[in-house]
């Protein structure tokens, strides 16, 4: 696989989105495991050091993945590409070349991407055949680290709020106003921004897990999905092995294994 040597985003949304998950993530994992966790275990206790084994797992895990997603080219630069249309390949007006089938221009990365699927807006960059799935891993190994946290930040902010006020309801709805307008900036309420973002982060996992799998399940992509294109189902267990590869148990515990894909992403049955 080829290496991109501009990870930055260029679009202002994307460098605002990229700088976000970047700055969260980590901040997530040291509310959880050095004031969330420590509230219910004494530090470095048996059960302690066992969430603390956990979260730095999922950790490494979803900062591994997400370095992968952005730093693998997925583009059709540099590959030897034929000159001459066959069936399902496509001229790219933009790239002037020849595309092959599955792979699509994108305005954004100024490129056409081998089997692309989408343009990511939080890792600024295309999510293609080589880095489709390490897109997926860091999504499955984000929703476990978000709905374990949420377990626990529940029961850590129910012992803080006080439901029965008008006031803690507004806290609730509007976290980020009280903060900027200065009405409560407290440590709990730093923590209630902290516990939304967690939740509201599980559930959009949720939700784009959902989507994918029911794209990989059908053998398709985003593009296809919404052109009825079913061209390249294979069933869903040959399905799934094309985007995480023979091994597909260790691409989701060890994102920078040399697991080869079945294909190519140029050349498709």
């Amino acid at each position: 696989m080829k290496a991109v040597k501009n990870i930055f985003p260029k679009v202002p949304t994307e460098i605002a989105a990229f700088i976000f998950v970047i700055c969260i993530i980590p901040t997530i994992y040291f509310f959880e495991l050095f004031v969330v966790v420590p509230s219910f275990y004494p530090v470095w206790s048996v059960w302690y050091t066992v969430h603390f084994t956990c979260g730095t797992f999922l950790m490494c895990n979803i900062t591994s993945n997400f370095v992968a997603i952005v730093c693998t080219n997925t583009s059709v630069k540099g590959l030897l590409l034929q000159s001459k249309l066959q069936p399902k390949w496509h001229f790219c007006s933009v790239c002037e070349s020849v595309s092959p089938p599955r792979s699509w221009h994108c305005d954004t990365c100024s490129t056409c991407i081998i089997r692309r699927d989408h343009h990511c807006m939080f890792t600024g960059c295309c999510i293609g055949h080589y880095n489709y799935r390490f897109f997926l891993a860091f999504a499955i190994h984000l929703f476990i680290a978000t709905a374990y946290a949420t377990y626990f930040n529940g029961y850590f902010m129910w012992d803080r709020i006080n439901f029965q006020t008008p006031m803690a309801l507004l806290k609730i709805v509007f976290p980020l106003a009280m903060v900027a307008f200065g009405i409560d900036v407290s440590e709990t309420q730093l923590y209630l921004i902290l516990f939304l973002i967690t939740i509201m982060g599980m559930l959009f996992m949720v939700a784009l897990l959902i989507f994918h799998t029911n794209l990989i399940w059908h053998g398709t992509t985003t593009y296809e999905k919404n052109h009825k294109i079913r061209d390249y189902d294979l069933g869903w267990r040959q399905n799934f092995k094309d985007v995480f590869g023979e091994n597909w148990f260790l691409a989701c515990f060890l994102p920078f294994a040399q697991l080869k894909l079945p294909g190519d992403g140029i050349t498709w049955n």
